[in-house]
């Protein structure tokens, strides 16, 4: 038997096992311990701290992703049609976001200085992209959540929305902007908080602790975990388990052995950064600026020239730039995207990997393009850029989700959450838009895996307004 093994290992209990001490399992956790004082939750993390892969400052983009300035989130048909359905969607979850934190805030369990007022801008050059931008804007401005998106296409209102973008840049080629006010969130510092908070109230945390394998008895799971520092190995049994692990978490949905979790592989992709906190060139910028792919490029590729406020400081960053990578985590082991191919997902891996071959074309020329050429694309945005202004930095990893649908193999560029058949598991897989909407996502596991009564919907309903509204 598989757990035999373990059957004799020393036992504690909780109601609530969480994997992983991210944005999402710290969310989780924050919005349980509201709902249900009484619970017993546990939080598990194999680094020695809170918030050091996906949810760190600077392995994500801190976008407070709300669909203004994101193209990708906007498509475009064969007849010139922009479907804004995915933008405002993600707007939507990104509200509920901004409530929660608003609320905890008010209530004094977190700080106010998760966030700073940043501009969010979609930019693009030449004449078919500009006909698109105002289209887009068009379409968008009709829905109530965009109404107050604005549209520049004059060299002065460009020289006065983007001052750094314009410099140097040649006059003849046009250029065009929306425009609307955001946020730059630090999910890092969110998750600190959220920490802290959870220590008050008693919840177990525990660092250097490895989650090595997962299994259900009866109606409870038992989670094996490995102390990193002592080798001492513990079982855990519980009502209810969160994998929260980042780009673990699709070997760890492996592990659990649920029948949802047939069909599902993961693919790794690591990213770097270019940063800039030379002070005089960041002033000049004042915004977040996403770009328009070019044609067959997936939605990874989306480049962004991005104020960031990191531990008080700002600095602009820009990419990210995709690169070819075997582990799953940016602290993972190069040994992991072989370990989670198996019998159940190995044909959707390939057979999606015949079906994206431009996705395969990206990241080989991205892995292989110089210094000067990442650093072209870069000029494409600031024509002005000196490189002496300009260090590389290790972006977080990511993980695409790879999916059976129609027995065909599909890649997820989103975030998808896979929940067991009887609410005992949730697993978070995928990206983007990932922390922006970590608030709707953990409503999503809620809804799914607990039973709320009318007073916890009450309670839902004071700390998120809009969770009743449809």
């Amino acid at each position: 038997m598989k757990n035999s093994k373990y059957i004799n290992l020393k036992k504690t209990e909780t109601d609530v096992f969480l994997i992983g001490a991210g944005v999402m399992s710290t969310t989780l956790a924050t919005l349980l311990i509201e709902l249900f004082p009484d619970f017993k939750i546990q939080v598990s993390e194999r680094r020695n701290g809170e918030a050091q892969e996906s949810s760190s400052s600077l392995n994500n983009a801190g976008t407070g992703h709300s669909g203004y300035c994101e193209l990708n989130y906007t498509p475009e048909d064969a007849n010139g049609n922009i479907d804004i359905s995915k933008a405002s969607k993600v707007h939507k979850a990104f509200s509920k976001s901004k409530e929660f934190w608003q609320y905890l805030i008010k209530e004094g369990k977190i700080k106010g200085d998760i966030y700073t007022l940043t501009k969010h801008i979609s930019f693009v050059t030449g004449s078919k992209n500009v006909d698109y931008l105002h289209r887009r804007w068009a379409t968008m401005i009709k829905s109530d959540e965009f109404v107050d998106l604005e549209y520049y296409a004059q060299k002065e209102d460009l020289c006065k929305q983007i001052p750094l973008m314009m410099e140097g840049r040649d006059g003849n080629s046009p250029c065009a902007i929306t425009v609307h006010n955001g946020y730059d969130i630090d999910y890092g510092k969110i998750t600190k908080y959220f920490i802290e908070n959870l220590k008050n109230h008693h919840i177990d945390f525990g660092t250097n602790h490895e989650v090595i394998d997962l299994y259900k008895v009866g109606n409870k799971w038992n989670v094996i975990q490995k102390d990193l520092m002592s080798n001492i190995i513990t079982r855990i049994e519980t009502k209810f388990v969160f994998i929260g692990a980042g780009g673990a978490a699709i070997t760890l949905l492996e592990k659990s052995g649920i029948p949802e979790a047939k069909g599902y592989a993961g693919f790794p992709v690591s990213g770097e950064w270019l940063i800039c906190d030379n002070q005089a060139v960041v002033e000049k910028h004042f915004s977040k600026v996403y770009g328009r792919p070019s044609v067959g490029s997936p939605p990874m590729s989306t480049p962004h020239l991005d104020l960031r406020t990191i531990n008080g400081k700002k600095c602009l960053l820009f990419g990210p730039y995709a690169g070819m990578s075997t582990k799953f985590l940016k602290y993972g082991h190069w040994t992991d995207f072989f370990k989670s191919i198996k019998l159940n997902n190995i044909s959707v891996l390939l057979d999606a990997g015949i079906r994206n071959l431009g996705l395969t074309k990206y990241l080989m020329t991205e892995l292989f393009k110089s210094k000067a050429g990442r650093f072209s694309v870069l000029k494409e945005y600031y024509p002005n850029a000196n490189p002496l202004d300009w260090k590389t930095s290790v972006a977080g990893q990511r993980v695409q989700v790879i999916k059976r649908v129609n027995g065909k193999g599909v890649i997820e560029f989103g975030t998808e959450l896979v929940t067991a058949k009887d609410g005992s598991l949730a697993c978070l897989l995928g990206a983007s838009p990932g922390a922006a909407t970590s608030v709707k996502v953990m409503l999503d596991v809620i809804d799914a895996c607990f039973d709320l009564d009318e007073n916890a919907k009450e309670k839902l309903t004071k700390m998120i307004p809009s969770y009743s509204k449809k």
